[in-house]
C-alpha cells in the first residue's frame, strides 16, 4: 500500500506564511513528479505547483514569486512554502504524486487527504 500524508495547514493572516509537507510511504519503487493542487469552495481543483524527480519546478501564475515547491527524495517528501499569503489562497490543498509501487511495472497517480489553508484578511 502507498499513501500520501499531508501536514502544515492552518489559519494565517494575510501576508503571512505557511509550509506544507507531504510524505509518501509504503511499498514504493520510485516517485516521478510530485505536486500540489488546491480546491476552493465552489471551484474546481487547480494545480498550484509541481516538481519533477530531477527537481525542476513549475508554478501556477497566481502563485509565482510567492510559493516555493521543493522535495527531499531521500525522505519521499514534497514541501510547499507559501509566503505573502492572500485571502484568495484559501482552499483545501492536496498533495499529488506519480508513484511506481514495488513489484508493479507502471506508476499510479496518488493523492493525499487534503489540508485546509485559511487566510484571513
Amino acid at each position: 500500500q502507498v499513501q500520501l500524508v499531508e501536514s502544515g495547514g492552518g489559519l494565517v493572516q494575510a501576508g503571512g506564511s505557511l509550509r506544507l509537507s507531504c510524505a509518501a510511504s509504503g511499498s514504493i519503487f520510485s516517485i516521478k513528479a510530485m505536486g500540489w493542487y488546491r480546491q476552493a469552495p465552489g471551484k474546481q481543483r487547480e494545480v498550484v505547483a509541481g516538481i519533477a524527480s530531477g527537481g525542476s519546478p513549475n508554478y501556477a501564475n497566481s502563485v509565482k514569486g510567492r510559493f516555493t515547491i521543493s522535495r527531499d527524495n531521500a525522505k519521499n517528501t514534497v514541501y510547499l512554502l507559501m509566503n505573502s499569503l492572500r485571502p484568495e489562497d484559501t482552499a483545501v490543498y492536496y498533495c499529488n504524486a506519480d508513484i511506481r509501487p514495488i513489484g508493479v511495472p507502471f506508476s499510479y497517480d496518488y493523492w493525499g487527504q487534503g489540508t485546509q489553508v485559511t487566510v484571513s484578511s
